[in-house]
């Protein structure tokens, strides 16, 4: 079977990158390939690194407090791509509870709020994927 392919992303000034390195570590214990973006990338760069990668999944993990605009900004250019059939888009961090049905209505698949157990994420990515990679 082939492994699931999974872009970690960090858009915008955010440089609390802790979560998403430890989340890309879980990730690939968990058998899943991890593409890690590094710090500050643009949400043009997220993009076009789904595009160049093929992966599975994007994680957006996100910590500086401008989430809607950035989430929107990214879930907007993968439409525009028109990258969502194939692709499982979720966010991680700071994102306020009342901007996630907006979001979600744009493609996001679900978020994470701070302390969730990362075995909850994995097994969030691992059920979508697995069902479309078999």
């Amino acid at each position: 079977m082939v492994p699931i392919r999974i872009l970690v992303a960090k858009p915008g000034m955010d440089e609390h990158d802790r979560g998403a390195r430890i989340l890309s570590y879980r990730f690939r214990e968990a058998g899943m390939e991890v593409i890690y973006t590094g710090l500050k990338q643009s949400p043009a760069q997220i993009v076009a690194a789904v595009l160049q990668e093929d992966v599975d999944a994007l994680g957006i993990s996100i910590l500086s407090g401008d989430s809607k605009k950035l989430l929107s900004e990214i879930l907007s250019l993968l439409k525009e791509k028109d990258l969502f059939e194939d692709l499982l888009v979720f966010a991680g961090g700071i994102i306020d509870e009342k901007d996630l049905p907006a979001l979600k209505e744009q493609g996001l698949a679900q978020a994470f709020p701070p302390g969730t157990d990362l075995n909850d994420v994995i097994l969030f990515v691992d059920q979508h994927i697995k069902i479309d990679k078999e």
